[in-house]
């Protein structure tokens, strides 16, 4: 499979912008895409410094709905799975059915539906989806198949026309047209591409699908806007067909994609800081940070350098540096030219991949259920012992009716019952079978410490 090119057309008609041409030759090939699925929302309390960041309204209000029942009632799981579901626009980059699309549009999907403008639908298969990126490649049994130019020959410039087709809110096929307004926006700290923006009216739904430039040229991927009401308000972003292209051939080729990195923090060259390292003008990227033994290390810059430019290509921000990274690949070897002590310098760099995602910690302690006092806890974690003065604690997984009326949460401390410390499962069982009188446990609470009293059960 390989992502194919067509001839761009005419660029104008009776003088105008050909809006109606191209859209007429290319809106065929540009798909209305159905994600149904479900995602794990969390029913524990948010640990310190978290957020819905990255969730949509509706995710955000599910999961706090379900950790305010599970705090009140308990007897939920950790996790809940719950229905997805979205809809998005992509492209036909081969005859034989190999469709673009962003990532963010087949997050967490279980069934992938493509619907062509000829109304045949296809149950699609993902070939691979790069969050960082958000780029994903679809796949689909069709052969013969409409396909559009993604690759752009003239290079972009602000003011162009250009045009998007979509499917804003459903309505498959629309089309909406504008100016470029940017070339080069970094509006996602975890993205290294730079982004087009445009005021061409982008809506819940566009998302994956082509702008176009006036010579039918593919020039990106409609991948999201900026809005303070959810909808269009003149902001819409673009990523650039180049780093499109680069990343669905690696999903193609291997499934997945890898980002390259040079292991070093930059910042932006003004005026005073030009005038401080001697450079003519400002330009170039100040290197502020580097990792001991990364590929930049290796090829000889250090803290106080400026880069000026990667294998040829002039770096005068640091989304110029962020592109060429994201345009190459790990295990790339390239020329670097930087300035230091009033003079240019060259080095080569071996680029590496982008380091992994931390992973979450996984609780894989053993719970332990004490069912007289009708709680069910585990063993702090070592991360989790840091929030709390506590050498040793339980924390309250599950609550039940009669620990819950006693005022137990999901997520307290408990530190002792009765009195005494537990420190082991076994001491903790034993002293909550002791007695029929009603039993103190002390808990910590948000790094409050309180004694509760229930009778066991």
């Amino acid at each position: 499979m390989a992502l194919q090119t067509i001839p761009a057309i005419a660029q104008v008609r009776d003088g105008l912008p050909d809006v109606a041409g191209i859209a007429a030759k290319y809106g065929p090939a540009v798909v209305n895409i159905s994600v149904s699925g479900t995602r794990q929302i969390s029913t524990s309390p948010p640990s310190p410094g978290e957020d819905s960041k990255g969730e949509s309204d509706d995710t955000a209000a599910a999961q706090e709905f379900f950790r305010q029942f599970q705090q009140q009632y308990g007897n939920l799981p950790a996790q809940i799975p719950v229905p997805v579901q979205s809809a998005g626009s992509g492209f036909i980059m081969s005859s034989d059915g190999l469709i673009l699309t962003n990532a963010h549009v087949v997050k967490n999907a279980q069934e992938v539906t493509v619907k062509l403008t000829d109304r045949r639908e296809f149950i699609a298969t993902v070939v691979g989806a790069d969050a960082v990126s958000d780029v994903a490649v679809l796949k689909i049994p069709a052969h013969d198949l409409p396909t559009i130019n993604a690759q752009n020959t003239r290079p972009t410039n602000v003011g162009d026309w250009v045009m998007a087709i979509g499917s804003p809110f459903g309505f498959e096929n629309t089309v909406t047209a504008g100016v470029v307004s940017a070339t080069k926006r970094q509006v996602r700290s975890e993205s290294n591409a730079p982004y087009i923006q445009t005021d061409v009216a982008i809506n819940p739904g566009n998302s994956g699908g082509p702008l176009i430039n006036m010579s039918g040229e593919v020039i990106g991927m409609n991948a999201m806007i900026y809005s303070r009401t959810g909808g269009f308000q003149g902001l819409s972003f673009a990523i650039p067909i180049d780093v499109v292209r680069n990343i669905a051939q690696q999903i193609i080729s291997t499934g997945t994609a890898q980002h390259a990195r040079l292991g070093m923090g930059v910042q932006e060259v003004n005026q005073l800081l030009a005038e401080a390292f001697h450079l003519p003008r400002p330009m170039g990227v100040l290197v502020d940070d580097i990792e001991f033994g990364a590929p930049a290390f290796t090829a000889g810059l250090r803290t106080g350098d400026i880069v000026l430019n990667v294998n040829g290509r002039p770096i005068e921000a640091s989304v110029d540096l962020l592109e060429a990274l994201e345009l190459a690949k790990p295990g790339d070897r390239v020329e670097i030219a930087y300035w230091r002590d009033g003079q240019t310098k060259k080095g080569f760099a071996n680029l590496a991949g982008a380091k992994p995602a931390p992973k979450p910690v996984e609780n894989t302690l053993a719970m332990v259920t004490l069912p007289r006092l009708g709680l069910t806890v585990r063993p702090q974690r070592p991360d989790e012992k840091e929030k709390d003065s506590a050498d040793f604690g339980w924390v309250i997984e599950k609550v039940d009716a009669s620990a819950s009326r006693a005022g137990f949460l999901v997520g307290d401390l408990l530190l002792a019952i009765g009195g005494r410390p537990v420190p082991s499962a076994e001491q903790m069982k034993a002293s909550a079978q002791d007695g029929s009188k009603p039993v103190a446990l002390l808990i910590s609470r948000a790094g409050t410490r309180m004694f509760l009293a229930m009778h066991l059960i």
